[in-house]
This record gives C-alpha cells, sequence and structure tokens, in this order.
C-alpha cells in the first residue's frame, strides 16, 4: 500500500535537503515542495502565525517508520509535522513507479 506523508519545514534550505535526502536514500519516491503556506497553530500555550514550506512525500507504507526516523533526525524542530495517509487508488503506472524508485 502507499502513502503520502505530510511535513511542514520552516525554511526552503532545510525542506530541499529533507526532501532530497528521502529520495536519495529511497525512502520517498518523489517529494513535491509547496512554498509560503500559512500555519496557525499552538505551540507552548501560544497561538503561533509562521509561513512554513509543505512537503507531500510519496512513499509506501512499509517505509514510514524509517521515513518518520529519518524527519526527525534532519528536521530542526523539536516536533515536525508526519502525518501519513493512504492512497486508496492511483493511477497503475504511477503506483509501479513508485514502487520501483523504492527498490
Amino acid at each position: 500500500m502507499y502513502q503520502v506523508t505530510l511535513c511542514t519545514c520552516p525554511t526552503m534550505v532545510i525542506a530541499q535537503n529533507i526532501a532530497e535526502q528521502l529520495v536519495t536514500e529511497k525512502l520517498a519516491a518523489c517529494v513535491n515542495i509547496l512554498p509560503n503556506i500559512s500555519s496557525v497553530y499552538r505551540w507552548q500555550g501560544n497561538i503561533v502565525s509562521d509561513t512554513e514550506i509543505q512537503l507531500f512525500i510519496k512513499s509506501k507504507i512499509e517505509c514510514f517508520d524509517l521515513l518518520n526516523d529519518r524527519i526527525k533526525q534532519l528536521h530542526p524542530y523539536d516536533t515536525p509535522e508526519v502525518i501519513a495517509l493512504n492512497i486508496q487508488q492511483g493511477d497503475h503506472q504511477y503506483l509501479n513507479w513508485i514502487n520501483e524508485s523504492l527498490k
């Protein structure tokens, strides 16, 4: 089964580094980087508003634990967003490409 994992980053440099490492290490087949998202969240009792970079990481369920651990190693946040969403359906050729990219 395949997944899209979401992760926000504070800067483009950090986002690019995480994306490149995950693809190089075959923990992700592809990472889309969406700049300039607005995030509003509660952190340490305060409401915070920040501009962040959103990563959309395409991978497989069996890679999640290693992917999560690697993101935590590379990420500067105390508690980085790492949320995986299962892909219920997708183009067979694209899903096959994900599978081949992770070998």
